[in-house]
This record gives C-alpha cells, structure tokens and sequence, in this order.
C-alpha cells in the first residue's frame, strides 16, 4: 500500500469519525460542526473563484455574512436563518448588478450558508433528527462509492465529459440504486417499515448528491483548479468531500420550506426536517 493511500485512508476515517460523533451528540457540538464547515466552504470557494483580486469589498463582505450566519446556526436561532441568507445574499447581488462584478459572491455565500443552516435543520435536537441525518449520510454515502466502483467495472458512456470525463452513466445508475437501498435500509430500521415516501426521497437525494458532485466538477474546470483546497491530506478540500452532501441537504430544506409554506411548520424547530422521519 503505498503512502498517499495510506493517508487518504487515515484522513477518511478521521474526517468520518468526527462527522458520526459530532451527529451523535447533535445540540451545540453538531452545531458547531455545521457553522464550522460552513466557514471552510466559503473560503474554498473564495480561493477558486478568486473573490479576494476581483472582488476585494466583497470578499470582506462575504466573510462578514457568512461568519454571522455560521454564529447564528451554531447558536440555534433557526428563525433568523431564511432572513439573514436572503437579506446577505440580496445585498450581495449590489456588487454584479450596481459595480458590474461577477456573480460568484452570491453564489458563495448562498452555497455556503446553505450548507451550514440546511444540516444544522435536518440534526435538529431530537433521536428523529439523529435518524434523518443518518439517512441522508446512508444515501449519499452509498451513491459516492457505489457510483465510483460501477462506473470503474462497466464503463460505458459518459455522463457529462465536458466537465467530470470520468463519470459514467452506469455509475450514476449504479449510485443511485444503492443510494435507495441505503436509504431505505435505514429508514427500515428505524421505522420498521418502508413507505413510498421514503423511496421517492432517497431516489431524489441520491440524484440531487450527483448533481453537487457535478456542480463542483463543473466550479474547478471552469478556474482550472484540481482540488478544492489541500486542507484535507490526501483528498483535497471540504468542497471536494462534502458536494454531494451539501446539495442533498440543500434539496432537503427546499422541501422542508415548501413544506412549512403549506401546513405552517418552521424548518429546523428542533426535531429534524426531514418528512418521513
């Protein structure tokens, strides 16, 4: 075994069992695993796209909300979440549309503050939140490794060549089938029973965690970049082990929003967001 796989091992193990113990434990210490992260993302994502040379004033600015919201999830004031991503993200947008600037300030703080609140939601405080976040782990999870080792074994045509030449379309099949399977295995041992709703979610959120995969694939060929960042040793960057995740999550709260625009719930009020759990 040579040493770089050593160290993407000893470095995988590490990252997961920080990642289990902290959604374990839920409450402030998930909390703070979530606010944290978020901070890691935007400044990944700052480095790609270079915000600090073409955007210095909001660069700052970017720092500035993204720290705010990352105190306001580590603190548990879920209220204050959908307002401050909009009211930063919309000032944000003064840069491109008043200064002629691009938009990858807005996108940062949204892709990054998103993170953070859209985990922190789905943990909530309760052994239900517990269930949900182990079944969105499960699910993309399994869609990562599963899509990997398919792909290598069947080959076939690519799923997107222009911007990940390395994936395939029998592994984003493959992902996706032992993504449904994860999920429900959880969701059975949890629930004792699996329902059409659970099936449905897990089938979105294994496509959704692709799509994040391709979206960062999509960030790094566009500014030339090979890894996020070299934070993690032998993986690169928490933008590089956390897009599937991040847009799972995302599309998670989505629905919770959608859902508590109908019957009045708020996401992410202590037990978890997640529908079904």
């Amino acid at each position: 075994m040579s040493r770089e796989l050593k160290l993407r091992i000893i470095s995988a193990i590490v990252l997961a069992a920080v990642i289990l113990t902290a959604t374990w434990h839920g409450g402030m210490v998930f909390r703070l695993m979530a606010g944290l992260l978020a901070l890691l993302i935007f400044y990944e994502w700052s480095t790609i796209t270079k915000l600090s040379d073409t955007n210095p004033t909001g660069y700052a600015w970017g720092w500035f909300s993204v720290a705010v919201m990352s105190g306001n999830t580590i603190f548990g004031e879920s209220s204050l979440d959908l307002p401050l991503l909009s009211g930063f993200a919309l000032t944000a947008a003064l840069f491109p549309v008043l200064r002629g600037r691009n938009w990858w300030l807005v996108g940062g703080i949204i892709y990054a503050g998103l993170s953070g609140i859209s985990l922190a939601a789905i943990r909530g405080d309760e052994a239900s939140g517990l269930a949900a976040m182990i079944f969105v782990f499960a699910i993309v999870w399994a869609t990562d490794i599963l899509a990997y080792f398919v792909g290598r074994a069947i080959g076939g045509p690519k799923l997107a060549p222009a911007i990940s030449p390395g994936k395939t379309w029998s592994g984003a099949v493959g992902g996706t089938v032992s993504g449904v399977v994860a999920g429900a295995g959880v969701a059975a041992a949890y629930h004792g029973r699996i329902s059409l709703v659970i099936l449905g979610l897990a089938l979105v959120l294994s496509i959704f965690s692709q799509i994040g995969d391709l979206f960062e694939s999509f960030i790094k060929r566009r500014f030339k970049v090979k890894d996020s960042s070299n934070l993690i040793p032998g993986h690169g960057g928490f933008m590089d082990r956390v897009d599937g995740l991040v847009f799972a999550c995302f599309t998670v709260f989505l629905i919770a929003v959608v859902h508590a625009a109908i019957t009045g719930d708020v996401p992410g009020s202590g037990g978890g967001i997640l529908p079904g759990f």
